[in-house]
């Protein structure tokens, strides 16, 4: 083949001129003679020649406008989903479960908080009229027409308390007596509403402040022998507070003496960790059930404890008809310098002498008792007997407050 096509290529020149070739006599044999002989083969030659398809032109498909072709689109989406049933077989249904529902509902919530506490944040920011702690900024002359013109007026038995004169129900029995009286009129009712700074009120023909002590908090580490009341009693809690009180005029001049009282009590034979202050509003938070604070205490027992000692503990014991358990009864290791066992034990009712009735009831004898956590907040190690610590806001925020 390749052979041919080269005799071919060589009389292409002489195919191309016929007229040079037959004019030049000379030439004629020795051109021919140069000539490739062709043989033809004798069998034929095979050629194997493929063509490529011809390009298709794309269909362009026209829906059937008729109303009875269905149409894809008006098709609902069905997506199987693979879930367990109650007994635990897998099931297939097509609607998603519902805990996958709850959960892109709470992911939503939370992102709509987060959104809206971003968007808080930058309009805080960017207004003028606030600190960087988020407080509003007011001037001193704003404040004071506020007190002055829009402060809404308070219950005269709560002003009384508030100013330190007695506890709210001691001045409710004040105001009953007769022996208060506003604007130059004897009040017999405490629900009278009134304006400590607009107001003139006397009470016993003493004129009260027109000023309040500011909010107290004390961590005391309360002695035995020492009662939680209010009263004049040599032995009381607050008295525990008298030095205090005398240097008070000195520290703040101008500033009536706050009245102080304990939140909730401890029996007398109990020592340890109690709260003092003169914020009655704290005060009934912190006391009320409702906040369901967890009090521990440490009961040094007399004699050996045994481990049916601490299930009976653990199962709780009926106080003033309601049956009390408590969170937690633990058994603490012995210590070189206290022979004697001591326990754990966390209750959060507050029931009147509940650790003892419940040390009681499991056939022990109490040796001594010792509160030593409230809430969150833990009596200092260093904090001696009799001695009192001002809280700070972080220690209020663990007490709940």
């Amino acid at each position: 083949m390749a052979a041919a096509v080269a005799a071919f290529a060589s009389l292409s020149p002489l195919h191309s001129s016929p007229s040079f070739l037959f004019s030049c006599p000379r030439l004629r044999l020795r051109a021919f003679h140069r000539l490739p002989i062709i043989r033809a083969a004798s069998s034929p030659i095979e050629f194997n020649i493929t063509f490529a398809p011809s390009p298709q032109t794309p269909k362009i498909l026209v829906p059937d406008p008729s109303p009875q072709a269905p149409s894809s689109s008006s098709l609902p989406l069905l997506i199987p989903w693979i879930v367990r049933d109650e007994n635990g077989n897998l099931k297939l249904q097509s609607t998603p479960p519902a805990r996958f529902l709850h959960a892109l509902s709470e992911q939503k919530l939370a992102k709509e908080k987060k959104n809206l506490k971003q968007t808080k944040a930058t309009s805080d920011s960017s207004s003028p009229s606030k600190t960087s702690s988020g407080q509003p900024k007011y001037s001193k002359a704003a404040r004071r027409f506020y007190n002055e013109k829009i402060r809404e007026p308070q219950r005269l038995s709560k002003v009384l308390a508030a100013a330190g004169v007695a506890s709210r129900r001691s001045s409710e029995e004040l105001i009953f007596e007769g022996k208060v009286t506003v604007n130059g009129s004897v009040c017999t009712s405490p629900q009278t509403r009134v304006d400590l700074l607009k107001d003139s009120i006397y009470v016993n023909g003493n004129r009260i402040s027109k000023k309040l002590p500011p909010k107290l908090y004390f961590a005391l580490n309360k002695p035995k022998g020492y009662i939680c009341s209010n009263g004049e009693e040599s032995k009381s809690v607050i008295s525990l507070f008298d030095e205090y009180l005398k240097r008070w005029n000195k520290i703040n001049q101008g500033l009536p003496k706050p009245r102080l009282f304990t939140v909730g009590r401890l029996d007398v034979a109990t020592s340890g960790l109690i709260i003092v202050t003169n914020d009655g509003d704290f005060a009934q938070k912190l006391s009320h059930p409702s906040s369901k604070l967890s009090k521990e205490y440490i009961a040094t027992i007399e004699g050996g404890v045994r481990r049916r000692h601490l299930i009976a503990i653990s199962e709780g014991t009926e106080i003033e008809g309601i049956h009390c358990t408590p969170d937690s009864v633990e058994l603490l290791p012995t210590q070189p310098d206290a022979a004697k066992p001591r326990l754990r034990i966390v209750v959060h009712e507050g029931r009147n002498h509940e650790v003892r009735e419940l040390v009681k009831n499991a056939g022990l004898q109490l040796h001594s008792l010792k509160r030593v956590r409230i809430g969150g907040f833990r009596l200092p190690h260093d904090l001696g007997l009799g001695k009192h610590v001002e809280l700070k806001e972080t220690d209020l925020k663990l007490l709940g407050g």
